[in-house]
C-alpha cells in the first residue's frame, strides 16, 4: 500500500483531535529549515494552534541544502508527517497536519522560494538554520563578509544561496510590489535571535542597496524567541520505531521528548497565530529565558557531548546513567550557569535544572553526543564562554566551565589525530592548528586563541586562559572519568 494510503488511514485514527480541515489551509508561514527540530516543535505547535483556532495557518517548507529526498517524500506524503514523543514511561503519536508546501531550491530553483516569500498573504518568515546558518561571526555576531555564502550572494542577489540572501530578495520584491511588510522569525539557539537576525540582514541589505535596508528596518519586525525540545537526528533505529509505533513506514517522521516550550516576543507587524493556545508563551523581552535555556540546557548538553564521548558514551542518557557525570552536570547547572543569569529572571533554577536533568535521563529519545558536539564554533561563545567570564566578573569560583572547553579541545585534537570528519565551519583551521604543534598544551593554547571563538580573552585575560589550559591538562594527565569525579565529589 502507498504511502499516502497509510497516512490517509493513520489519519482517520485522529479525526477526534484533528477536526480542522486543511483544504482552508492559506499559506501564510514560509519556514526556512525543514529539520528534524521544526518538524517535532514549531509545526505541532502550529498544528495545535490550527486545532484550537477559527483562523487556519499554513506552512511552506523550504529547503535550501542537503538531499532533496526529504522535500520529495513529503511532496509525496500529501505534506503529511508524524511526529512520535517518547517520555520515560509513555509513547505519543501524533499527525502534524499544518504543512502546505514545501520546496527544494537546488531542485525548484531559489525563484520558486523567492516567489512564494512574496506572495501576498505571507505573514511570517521562520527560520532553524542553525548558528551557521546566519553567516555571523560567533564572537561578534556581526555579518561575515569572508563567508563564501555571502560572497556569492553579493554577486548574484537575484540567485542567492544563503538564508539571508533568500529573503533580502524577497523583501525587496515585496516592496517593488507595494506589498505589506512580514516578520522574520528565528527559532534558533542564539542569544537575542531577532536582533542577531536583524543585524545579519540589514548589514547585509546595505552592502546592496542602502534605501532597502532602510525600508527594511522601517518595516520588518525581527522577533525573537526561546525554543526548547529535545528532538535527536533521525536514525534508522528510529524510523523503524515510528513504523512500529504508527503502522507505516515515514521518512519525514520524527521522534523526541514528550516536553516542548516556545517563548516569543510580541512583535509581528503582520499579525500571527494564536501559538499560546498551544502553550507557547508571548512575552516583551524573551533574552532572559534565551540566556537560561541556552546556558543551563544547551551548555550542559555541550558540557556532556565533549566529555561524554571522551568518556565513550555515545548518548546522553546514557552519560546520566554514571552517577559521577550525573551529579557533575548538576553542579554545573546550579552552582554556575544559574549564577551567571540575571537576577530578575522570575524561574525556580533548582526546580528547572531537575527538570533538565530528568530530561536528560530519558532513555527513550537517543540523542547523540556527536550530533550535539556538531559546530563547537558557533556555540561555544553563548553556551560557555559568556558565562564564564560572567562568574569572574562577580568573583564566584568557577570549576566546571573550563572543563566544558577543554572537554571540546581534547574532542578537536583527537578528531583530527585520527582523522576524523569534524563538522564545523573552523574545521580546515582546526586541522591546521593540531598539525602544525606538536605537544597537546601547544595545541590547546592555540585553539584557545581562535579569535572567531574565544576574543581576545586567551591573551588579554590571564585567568580565563589559565583556568581552561589547567582543566586541559588535568584531562590530558588524569584522563576524563578521574576529572569528572573530581568535580562530583567537591
Amino acid at each position: 500500500m502507498a504511502v499516502s494510503n497509510h497516512l490517509s488511514q493513520f489519519q482517520d485514527r485522529f479525526k477526534a483531535v484533528t477536526t480542522y480541515n486543511r483544504e482552508q489551509l492559506d499559506t501564510k508561514i514560509v519556514h526556512i529549515g525543514f529539520g528534524a527540530f521544526h518538524r517535532g516543535h514549531q509545526a505541532v505547535y502550529n498544528d495545535l494552534t490550527n486545532q484550537a483556532s477559527g483562523e487556519l495557518w499554513g506552512i511552506c517548507e523550504i529547503n535550501m541544502f542537503g538531499s532533496e529526498d526529504l522535500v520529495a517524500n513529503l511532496v509525496a506524503q500529501d505534506c503529511l508527517f508524524s511526529v512520535i514523543e517518547k517520555s520515560k514511561d509513555t509513547v505519543c503519536s501524533r499527525l502534524v497536519r499544518t504543512v502546505t508546501e514545501a520546496i527544494h531550491t537546488p531542485v525548484s530553483g531559489i525563484a520558486a522560494a523567492i516567489a512564494k516569500i512574496a506572495e501576498p498573504q505571507v505573514s511570517i518568515v521562520s527560520l532553524t538554520i542553525t548558528e551557521k546558518g546566519y553567516c555571523v561571526d560567533p564572537q561578534s555576531g556581526l555579518l561575515d563578509e569572508a563567508n563564501s555564502l555571502i560572497q556569492h550572494d553579493l554577486a548574484n542577489p537575484q540567485a542567492p544561496v544563503s538564508a539571508l540572501g533568500l529573503i533580502t530578495e524577497a523583501l525587496r520584491v515585496r516592496r517593488d510590489k507595494g506589498l505589506a511588510p512580514i516578520s522574520i522569525l528565528s527559532c534558533d539557539n542564539i542569544p537575542e535571535n531577532g536582533h542577531l537576525t536583524k543585524n545579519a540582514v540589514l548589514a547585509y541589505a546595505a552592502k546592496l542597496d542602502q534605501q532597502l535596508a532602510s525600508w527594511i528596518e522601517q518595516n520588518i519586525s525581527f522577533p525573537s524567541t526561546m525554543v526548547d525540545r529535545i528532538c535527536p537526528a533521525m536514525t534508522a533505529e528510529e524510523f523503524a520505531a515510528i513504523e512500529v509505533e504508527v503502522g507505516y513506514a515515514d521518512p519525514c517522521g520524527v521522534v523526541c521528548e514528550d516536553f516542548r516550550q516556545w517563548v516569543i516576543e510580541d512583535n509581528f507587524v503582520a499579525g500571527r497565530p494564536d501559538w499560546d493556545l498551544a502553550g507557547a508563551m508571548f512575552v516583551n523581552d524573551v533574552l532572559p529565558y534565551e540566556e537560561m535555556k541556552l546556558r543551563m540546557l544547551n551548555g550542559s548538553h555541550s558540557f556532556l557531548a565533549y566529555n561524554g564521548a571522551l568518556a565513550g558514551y555515545e548518548y546522553i542518557y546514557q552519560c546520566m546513567q554514571d552517577p559521577t557525570f550525573k551529579a557533575a552536570t548538576l553542579k554545573l547547572m546550579t552552582q554556575e550557569q544559574a549564577k551567571s543569569l540575571s537576577p530578575n529572571l522570575n524561574v525556580n533554577l533548582e526546580q528547572y535544572a531537575g527538570l533538565l536533568i530528568e530530561r536528560f535521563s530519558n532513555a527513550n529519545v537517543k540523542h547523540k553526543t556527536a550530533q550535539i558536539a556538531m559546530d563547537g564554533s558557533q556555540k561555544l561563545p553563548q553556551r560557555a564562554v559568556d558565562p564564564l567570564l560572567q562568574l569572574q566578573k562577580q568573583g564566584l569560583k568557577v570549576t566546571c566551565l573550563p572543563i566544558l572547553i577543554a572537554g571540546w579541545m581534547h574532542s578537536i585534537i583527537g578528531a583530527v589525530k585520527k582523522g576524523e570528519q569534524i563538522v564545523d565551519p573552523l574545521a580546515d583551521e582546526f586541522k591546521h592548528i593540531v598539525d602544525s604543534q606538536a605537544e597537546p598544551l601547544a595545541q590547546a593554547k592555540a585553539l584557545l586563541a581562535i579569535n572567531k571563538i574565544f576574543g581576545t580573552h586567551a591573551s588579554d585575560n590571564a585567568k580565563f586562559s589559565q583556568q581552561v589550559e589547567s582543566a586541559f591538562v588535568s584531562i590530558e594527565e588524569y584522563g576524563i572519568a578521574s576529572v569528572i569525579d573530581s568535580i562530583a565529589v567537591n
